[in-house]
């Protein structure tokens, strides 16, 4: 289902994407704000560069168009004002569709469907209906679309925890795996790296609906939007896409 939804997405990016102008600006370094921990999408590694499936696809449009691109570490709670006030250029780094968002800035055509997943110590005997309703304390990511739906939904339809927020979902994992925590709920992706990182285990889904990841640009800057537009529309028709896929397995338990 996946693959098909993702597949649609390809057709609809390559079919829709406008005859527009999409011209880099003259010597301007573009600026990427990136999540510093949030692979598989987007990390830095021991060496101090930026990697993840994000990375590597804003890294082949540039090529493609002739830019130059940097890859910008932020937190993430503050990404959004930061793209608003013209500090970032876009945010491509797992960036999830919300109506909330859209007022503030434009998205691209999105590139890839999430979802959102409890995740819990291996060796668990929890479900995913009893961490959601029991008063367990569940960790999320501050700034982030699930971290307002799960705090929307608390209290609904039997829904019973305690909210605690980390600046990014690298730390809920963690301290899921130290016990400080319950659960965790956050993307199948991370959650699928921490799973294989640190002896934790996906029991199912948190109840969210599924989210798009698109690239986030700022509403006055059409330019780049359409640029990152038709790149991601040639980079999701080559060959290239499908190497990024199985080298990154984004939401896949190794």
């Amino acid at each position: 289902m996946l693959k098909k939804s993702l597949a649609l997405l390809a057709l609809f990016l390559i079919a829709g994407v406008p005859a527009l102008a999409q011209t880099p600006v003259p010597n301007k370094t573009y600026i990427n704000g990136i999540d510093a921990n949030f692979p598989p999408f987007a990390s830095v590694g021991p060496d101090g560069r930026a990697v993840g499936f994000d990375v590597d696809a804003i890294d082949w449009i540039a090529k493609e168009f002739g830019f130059k691109v940097t890859h910008q570490p932020m937190e993430w709670s503050g990404i959004v004002a930061s793209l608003k006030a013209g500090k970032i250029d876009m945010i491509a780094s797992g960036l999830s569709v919300t109506e909330e968002r859209k007022t503030q800035i434009n998205y691209s055509e999105p590139y890839w469907i999430i979802k959102q997943v409890v995740l819990a110590p291996a060796n668990t005997k929890l479900t995913p209906e009893a961490a959601l309703t029991t008063g367990l304390k569940i960790g999320v990511q501050a700034g982030t679309s699930d971290a307002k739906a799960m705090a929307d939904a608390n209290g609904k339809d039997g829904r019973k925890y305690e909210l605690v927020e980390y600046a990014n979902s690298a730390l809920a994992a963690q301290d899921v795996a130290n016990g400080r925590i319950d659960a965790a709920v956050m993307n199948d992706a991370p959650a699928a790296e921490a799973a294989n990182k640190l002896g934790l285990k996906i029991i199912g889904s948190a109840g969210i609906p599924d989210e798009l990841f698109a690239v986030g640009v700022n509403q006055e800057d059409a330019n780049t939007l359409n640029m990152i537009n038709a790149g991601l529309a040639k980079l999701m028709a080559d060959p290239y896409w499908q190497e990024l896929i199985e080298k990154y397995k984004p939401g896949e338990v190794k």
